[in-house]
């Protein structure tokens, strides 16, 4: 699929299963046609910062939304993360973080550093469809 021009939503993360939970849900609920997805850390921080985009389209294609799965591999999501609010191009990208933890200070931490919305992942598909 060419993505120039199309990318709606970034999707960042790196349990397969999850991805194609979370892209059914999305393509069910007609919420984005185009979803680009990476399933590690520097390759979602590299697309966030503009870093080799060319093989990815118009550097001013930005993502509507980003839904992050933090504690993704090769990255330190945390300071990665601190980059996308620091940063003039990217500090206003809505971010959604996408985790299976409740717990209360993983959600508080998230809203701590900026995200928009945290979504604690239900394990079953049916459940995650309606939490989309």
């Amino acid at each position: 699929m060419n993505y120039k021009n199309t990318v709606e939503i970034l999707s960042a993360a790196d349990n397969p299963i999850d991805i194609k939970h979370s892209l059914s849900a999305l393509k069910e609920n007609n919420l984005a046609e185009y979803v680009f997805t990476l399933n590690e850390g520097m390759e979602a921080f590299e697309f966030i910062f503009f870093i080799g985009r060319d093989e990815y389209g118009d550097i001013n294609n930005y993502p509507k939304v980003i839904l992050l799965d933090l504690k993704l591999p090769k990255a330190d999501d945390i300071e990665g993360f601190r980059k996308i609010r620091d940063d003039e191009r990217t500090k206003y990208f809505p971010v959604v973080v996408l985790k299976s933890s409740k717990e209360k200070q993983d959600i508080i931490g998230t809203y701590v550093l900026g995200v928009n919305s945290y979504i604690a992942k239900p394990v079953q598909f049916e459940k995650l469809t309606k939490t989309i």
